[in-house]
């Protein structure tokens, strides 16, 4: 019996994923121009004037392309001077009726300008982002954004909570930089993909770690800003399995009849995988985390995957969380503080 209770399984690449993921890949490529207009036009052009979009605390969500810029974008063009866009992985799939594309990376620039309260660096910073975007028809409609602030909080040396003991810093892309998938993948490779991955995720939270034998032993766990990254399973379950018991009740909630909690997109795509909750995670902290004393209040964590796989295991996993949110809950308004 897995350690999760039963949910759809991942789906996979379509042929119709690869007509999304090359328009998707043609929109992205505006964000190499140094004309603020190519980039508006461009997400005008793919972003219908009612989607949805899920982001990133403290903006939450918004509307359509003029949320997207308004809300997201511009801010980072006011405050990054030469901002820029660097991708390293762009996937996709079909999930229960519905496809998605996803890609993350990094805006980069010189950050000239205070930005959502943090005080400039007068440095070349980087932002990691991840997107994940429900397509029809050639455009977007619904969307989930994740911006690493709490990466570039700590890269500034004003984060104000303990960190988790990994490495913090920039993540790399896929070490065989495969990561921008513009062909059509053999579905039964996105399959077994598929299949490794969900295998793996229905064992989180078991008693005896059941997940471990899913990943390659040098395998590395890129995460949030604040919980660090990790090398090796060794290094990684002495992450995990304590970070699992610090929320009791760690997983999506159905077995305790919470409902609205899970992955609204998971597909498998070649060698790669995704997967996007809003939130994806819940459970009633117990214990410390990150110098936060138990408040037995019940969170809700917005979180996303991004994972490569190799010869019939996990081998790289890059993980977003939005942190800032999810310490909010547990009454600490980060932006705030370092704003005092």
């Amino acid at each position: 019996m897995s350690a999760r209770a039963p949910r759809p399984p991942m789906g996979v690449a379509t042929t119709t994923t690869l007509k999304n993921k090359c328009i998707y890949s043609k929109y992205l490529d505006a964000f190499k121009s140094e004309k603020i207009a190519d980039i508006e036009n461009a997400v005008k052009s793919i972003f219908t004037p009612q989607a949805q979009i899920d982001a990133f605390h403290p903006v939450n969500n918004t509307t359509g392309s003029s949320g997207y810029l308004s809300n997201i974008i511009y801010p980072m063009i006011n405050s990054f001077k030469g901002f820029q866009r660097r991708n390293n992985i762009i996937i996709g799939g079909e999930y229960l009726g519905g496809e998605w594309v996803t890609s993350t990376g990094y805006f980069l620039g010189h950050f000239d300008k205070s930005w959502l309260g943090i005080p400039p660096s007068g440095k070349l910073e980087h932002i990691r982002y991840g997107e994940f975007h429900k397509m029809r028809d050639g455009k977007i409609i619904q969307s989930q954004i994740f911006l690493g602030v709490a990466e570039l909080l700590i890269d500034l040396g004003i984060w104000p909570l303990e960190l988790m003991g990994g490495y913090e810093g920039l993540t790399p892309g896929p070490s065989t930089q495969d990561g921008i998938s513009l062909t059509e993948n053999e579905p039964v490779k996105s399959r077994a993909t598929a299949d490794l991955v969900e295998g793996m995720l229905m064992e989180l939270a078991s008693p005896d770690a059941a997940w471990l034998p899913y990943w390659d032993d040098r395998m590395i766990w890129y995460g949030p800003g604040g919980f660090g990254s990790y090398v090796t399973t060794e290094a990684f379950a002495a992450f995990q399995v304590p970070f699992e018991r610090t929320f009791e009740g760690w997983g999506d909630g159905t077995r305790q009849g919470i409902e609205g909690v899970g992955s609204q997109c998971k597909a498998g795509d070649g060698d790669y995988a995704f997967l996007s909750g809003w939130p994806q995670i819940t459970g009633v902290h117990v214990k410390p985390f990150m110098g936060i004393q138990p408040t037995n209040k019940r969170i809700y964590m917005r979180d996303c995957d991004w994972w490569r796989c190799k010869d019939g295991k996990i081998i790289e996993n890059w993980c977003m969380v939005d942190t800032l949110h999810l310490v909010h809950q547990l009454g600490r308004d980060v932006l705030s503080e370092i704003s005092d």
